[in-house]
């Protein structure tokens, strides 16, 4: 649905804490990471680039031809994000006239914090629990994302 969405013009970017491609594989092109993506490798000492494939090729310790460990293009615990993802965020959500975040509990920072840059008039909740934000969303949806979004097609 996201995909058809920004097909048609309606949606300009699609934001995700998401770090498995699932967004691109169903066609979105616009897609920040801001936690990075398992689809994207490189080696910790010399830098060369793996696929994922090579990754799955090279269990269960994938290392480099210069021996050193291959690690995912991805943010783990306690690891800043990247500087540049976090201003392309930011920048789309400052942008957008409706802002739509689904199935977040809106307690993982620094993400949760980047709504304080939308400024439109139209934010939209979709989440099965409740999250810090409900009360100011104009409208809130308390249901699985999926459940919604497979309804609207």
């Amino acid at each position: 649905m996201l995909a058809h969405l920004e097909d048609s013009g309606k949606l300009k970017a699609v934001i995700t804490q998401n770090i498995d491609g699932l967004h691109q594989m169903a066609g979105s092109h616009n897609v920040i990471e801001l936690h990075g993506s398992v689809h994207r490798n490189y080696c910790t000492s010399c830098g060369h680039s793996y696929t994922l494939q090579e990754i799955l090729d090279k269990a269960p310790l994938p290392r480099c031809s210069c021996g050193s460990i291959i690690k995912p293009d991805v943010t783990l615990y306690e690891e800043a994000l990247k500087e540049n993802i976090i201003t392309q965020a930011i920048e789309a959500i400052a942008a957008a006239d409706m802002l739509i975040i689904g199935g977040t509990s809106l307690s993982v920072y620094p993400a949760a914090g980047f709504i304080r840059y939308y400024s439109g008039s139209k934010l939209v909740l979709i989440n099965k629990s409740s999250t810090p934000l409900d009360s100011e969303a104009d409208l809130l949806i308390t249901d699985s994302l999926g459940e919604v979004m497979g309804s609207l097609i």
